[in-house]
Order: C-alpha cells, then structure tokens, then sequence
C-alpha cells in the first residue's frame, strides 16, 4: 500500500490493530529471516577510504547473520547475559555493525559516542553497567583507544575490552607502516584486553543459545549531546522492530541502496536505516569510519552514489550545506530521495538542495526517547517544506499547553509542547535514571518530548522550538548549563546565560552573555579564553560573548532567555545583512503564535527575493515590518 496522504496512513492502521501484527519476535528472528530470502543480496558495505576506488568490505544477508551469530556467541562467553551490557565505542565498520546486532541479540548494546571526553565515556559505562566494551585498537590520527583507556579506569564494572584494529582495512605499504606509527598505550585499568576478530573467529557461525521472546531493552541510547552527562534512554526490542516494519513497509526494498554516512551511535543510522535494512533486506553503504566527518567524503559524495547505485540519501542539513558546495559530478540517476533528520532544515537549503541536486528531501522527525520515528513528509506526496509531514501509522501526536488548571490539548495551530505516544515509547520507563521519568508522560502514555510544535489544518507537524534549553549544533544536543557553570567559576561573573544562536550551517552555535561583579573588569576575550579550558568539549565553546550590564530578569530575578535569544537572531541577522550588502536591518523581533520567534524587517530597501536568498540559510524567519 503507498503511503502518500493521511487517508493511506489511516488504511494501514485499519488492516488490524498494532499488536496483531505478526511480526518476527527477536531481533535474531528478524535477521534470520531476511538472511533466509535473500542470503547472497548485498547487506552491508564499508570503505575505509573515500576514494571512488577505494577497497570496500561487503557482506551479505547471510555473511552478516554468521558474523552477527558469532558476536552473539562471543559476549554470551564472556557472561553476557539478556540483563547485562555491551557497549560499543566504535567509529563505523564492518565490526561496528556486527558488534551492534550481536550485542543486541545477546545482551542490550549501549553505542557510545566516541568523540566524547574520557570522563563522560566513564559515566556513561557506569550509568549503564557494561560489562564488555568493543573499542578501537591504538591507531594513528584518533585518540578513541587513549580516551577508552582512561574510561576504563573509571569503570570497575568493565572486565573485558575487545579491540577492533582498522589496519587490516589498509593494504600495502600503509599496512605495514601503521604497526610503526601506532601510539604505545601504558597498561591503566583492569580488564582484560583481546582481539575482536580473532575472539570472533574462535566461535561458531550458529547461535548457541536460544534469545528469549520477552519484550526486552535490547539497547540504550545516551541522549543530551556533546556535553554534561549524557542521559540513557531504553530502546525495547519491538520498538526496534517497529522502526525495522515503517521502512520495510514505506520505504526500502531487498533491490535499494542506502547511502548512510551518519555515525552508528546515533538512533538515525541505527533504528532508523539499520533496523529498517534488516528488515527489508536493503543495502546499507558506510562510507569511511567517521562517515560524512571522513576525509574526501563531501567531494567524492557524487560520485560515491554512482559507484553504489545509491537509491536513498540519508542526511542531516549541515551535511547538505556542505555538498551545496560542490558540483554534483556524477550520474545519480539512481537516486530516488534524501532523508534528512535530526536538526531543521532551513527552507533555503531546501531549495537549493532540490535545485542542484534534482533530488526530493523528506524531511522527518523523531527522537532517542521515542525509539527514534515519529513523523515524516510521504515520499511520493504532498511534503510541506518547513514542516516534518505527519505522524507514521501507528504514531499519536498530541500538542499540549500546560496552564493554571493543568494541561489541556492544543487547537489547530496552537503551539505548545509535543508530546508522542507510538510503539517505541516505554512509559514510565523511558530513561534508566528513574528520577528522568517523573513527570514525563501526558496522560501517563504520551512521552513529553521538550520540543515546541503545532498541528496545521492538513494534520502536519512543525516543530517552532523547544521547551527545554538544548543548544541544537549541526544535530548535537548541548547543554546550556555546562556553559554557564564553566563561566561562573570565574570571579569576575555574576550572571551568566547561555542560548543557541542562528547559524546558517549548523543551524545553532553556543553564545554567552555574561553580567559582572559590581566593580569587576575583564575582557571578553578573557572569559572567552576561561570558558575554553573549563568546558570539555570544543562544540561547546561559545561562539560569542557579549558582557551587559544587566542581564534580562523575570520577576523573580531568574533569567529571561527569550529576550537574549531576540538580541541573538537580532545581530545575526543584521550580520549576515550586511555581509550581502543590503540596507535592509531586523527592527525588532516578535513571539509569533504559530511560528515562534520572527524577524521583523525594515526599511524595505529591498525586493524579497534578495533577502529570502540572504536569510534563507537561516532556522528562524522573518517577514516585513508593518511600518516598512
């Protein structure tokens, strides 16, 4: 059935109720099963390298079984059981994929994002028991066995360590000469380290144990960005298949090729094209371990889905600001969509995309809480650009206004919080940390996701900002508060906020403002320069500081954000204005009902067409003002 209006949304939900759906009851049945249709279709591919011709490692549906069974068998050995964890701090390959499906099968898989600092891998590992973490063998140009090294230490729970080398991916003379350049590890924890692959290779290609049918947490997935303490969020086994039955029944056949450089520690790769491959036996693409962070990977983007045959982009729109910057040089004929996610994108992006590539973006929302999917613009219907399209079968969204009564649902067009409620949301049980659950749920069974958003006449969803502080970079959630505590450890500060301002690539960068001590001075270079060595990840570090002589208050003496945020989009926009040589400024900046915070424009020097095509990198928007 095509999935191009609500009407068709509607009709699949009719055919029968969610739990009378006979889907597969493990994630162990759901791979055995699309290995048993296609067993010699391509599953997985790797390159290690961006080159057009660069080697490339490909399984198939039942290589990627095998390998996938002997993971399995190889945690359970080392006393992995349904209760316990593995966790994966991984850049992508082959082994990242496996050891994902494996854990998950055998255990639950915690996929921890190996660009954090050392102290946040620790308490994430803590935070989740791990017993077993697969991590990178010491490798010129990354430091992920060096930061893992010094988790460990911070990890008593961690008894075995399974290294993952990437040289065996080069060929010579670089094979030869990694062994050389490696950089020498001291012995600092106490688990016991072995090899991945040759741990592997000991056990059979058979499972050896029988997965248990009860609906279990089968993954956790940290959530809460670059920075701070990341929160864990359970993800059930038939909220993974949920996600695996939307593509399979929407989207991808067994013949599809999915171009796929996000990172596998992120619910998008993960539950959303993975789960969605594995169950319709589509072709999964991994392009270089730090996937569109590789080397070469933006300039030979093109011509990387010409060799693959790509029939799906998956993406994110800073990716899509960056390909923007190159000529599409290939044949991608074969490309019938771009998926992006993860971050808004901004409808001048949109356009552009659409006008270079020749290519349709279906832009979608979801969320780690949620087990990822919640909505999507239909592929082959009407896609409201600005819009994330409607909620996917089975999927309820509701907007909520809390006020002096208690909660009450939103009209059409009102704003207010959503809030989801679909097979991948646990209620009551969302985040490990029981305390992160309390309050959480509308009508104890819709998750409360933080983000601002309002339901259109046509039943689309647009989400216009977030309850919650999160600083949104390029798709990486960063706290606020890191900021400010690292800016209040100066003596000099007072006051400090911190607030996501506009930035036409990554949609959001950390900004400060700071008021001072009666009497204090000191530069704003200075606090710059303090904020840099005390916040951990350079994501993080502010991107602007401005010193005021008071900062915004409510009535209550806390910090009033909004108006900060106003005075952000506020010199934003007027840069950018500028840079383009328009006359034109931002007169001042309004909390519209439907679309949030809107720049106002005057004098109206000029024509439209010139500032949409200036502004239109931008999340926020604008429009005249009246007195223009």
């Amino acid at each position: 059935m095509q999935f191009v209006t609500q009407a068709d949304r509607a009709a699949i939900e009719a055919e029968k109720p969610w739990a009378e759906r006979q889907l597969p009851e493990t994630l162990h049945a759901c791979l055995a099963q699309t290995a048993a249709k296609f067993p010699d279709r391509p599953a997985m591919s790797f390159q290690l390298l961006s080159g057009v011709t660069s080697p490339a490692e490909t399984l198939s549906w039942s290589q990627l079984l095998s390998r996938t069974n002997q993971a399995a068998n190889l945690f359970r050995s080392l006393g992995v059981g349904e209760d316990d964890v593995v966790a994966m701090v991984l850049p992508n390959c082959t082994e990242a994929l496996v050891t994902f499906l494996g854990g998950a099968i055998a255990g639950t898989i915690a996929p921890i994002n190996p660009l954090l600092e050392p102290e946040q891998i620790a308490a994430l590992l803590r935070e989740t028991g791990a017993r077993v973490v697969v991590t990178l063998k010491s490798f010129p140009k990354t430091d992920i066995a060096q930061k893992l090294a010094e988790a460990c230490r911070h990890a008593p729970k961690v008894v075995t360590v399974l290294e993952v080398d990437l040289n065996r991916y080069l060929t010579p003379p670089k094979r030869w000469l990694v062994p050389l350049l490696r950089p020498k590890l001291p012995r600092t924890h106490h688990a016991d380290i072995k090899c991945f692959n040759a741990e592997l290779e000991r056990q059979p290609t058979r499972l050896t144990f029988t997965p248990s049918t009860v609906d279990r947490p089968a993954a956790y997935f940290h959530t809460g960005g670059t920075t701070g303490m990341p929160k864990v969020a359970r993800h059930r086994v038939s909220g993974m298949l949920y996600n695996g039955w939307l593509g399979s029944r929407l989207l991808f056949r067994e013949t599809d090729n999915v171009m796929c450089p996000l990172p596998l520690f992120h619910v998008f790769a993960t539950e959303v094209v993975i789960m969605s491959a594995m169950a319709s036996g589509a072709h999964v693409i991994l392009p270089t371990p730090a996937g569109y962070r590789g080397e070469g990977v933006f300039d030979n983007f093109w011509k990387l889905c010409e060799r693959w045959k790509i029939s799906f982009i998956i993406t994110v729109p800073t990716a899509v600001s960056a390909l923007m910057q190159r000529k599409v040089d290939a044949d991608i004929s074969t490309v019938r969509y771009a998926f992006s996610g993860s971050a808004p994108m901004p409808s001048e992006l949109f356009r552009r995309f659409e006008e270079v590539a020749g290519l349709s973006i279906c832009e979608g929302y979801g969320l780690t809480e949620a087990t990822c999917l919640v909505s999507v613009n239909p592929p082959d219907g009407v896609k409201k650009v600005g819009s994330v399209g409607f909620p996917l079968p089975y999927t309820e969204v509701k907007i909520v206004r809390q006020s002096h009564d208690g909660p009450h649902e939103c009209p059409v067009d009102e704003i207010g919080e959503i809030c989801v409620s679909n097979p991948g949301v646990i209620p009551g049980g969302t985040y490990t940390d029981v305390e992160r659950n309390r309050d959480l749920y509308y009508h104890q069974r819709f998750l409360r996701t933080g983000d601002l958003g309002r339901i259109d006449a046509d039943g689309y969803l647009w989400i216009t900002g977030r309850a919650k502080d999160v600083i949104i970079r390029g798709g990486h959630n960063i706290d606020p508060a890191e900021i400010e505590d690292a800016l209040m450890t100066h003596p000099a500060v007072a006051v400090a906020a911190a607030i996501g301002q506009p930035d036409a690539h990554a949609g959001e960068l950390p900004c400060a403002y700071v008021e001072l001590v009666a009497g204090a001075e000191i530069s704003e270079q200075d606090l710059l320069s303090h904020a840099q060595v005390h916040i951990h990840e350079r994501a993080a570090w502010p991107k602007y500081l401005e010193i005021l002589p008071d900062l915004p208050k409510t009535g209550i003496g806390k910090v009033f954000k909004p108006a900060l945020r106003k005075m952000a989009i506020t010199r934003t926009y007027d840069a950018a204005l500028e840079a383009c040589g328009l006359d034109t400024r931002v007169a001042e900046v309004v909390d519209d009902r439907r679309r949030g915070l809107v720049a106002r424009l005057a004098p109206r020097a000029e024509d439209d067409a010139a500032v949409a095509q200036c502004l239109g990198a931008f999340t926020r928007p604008w429009e005249w003002s009246e007195d223009a």
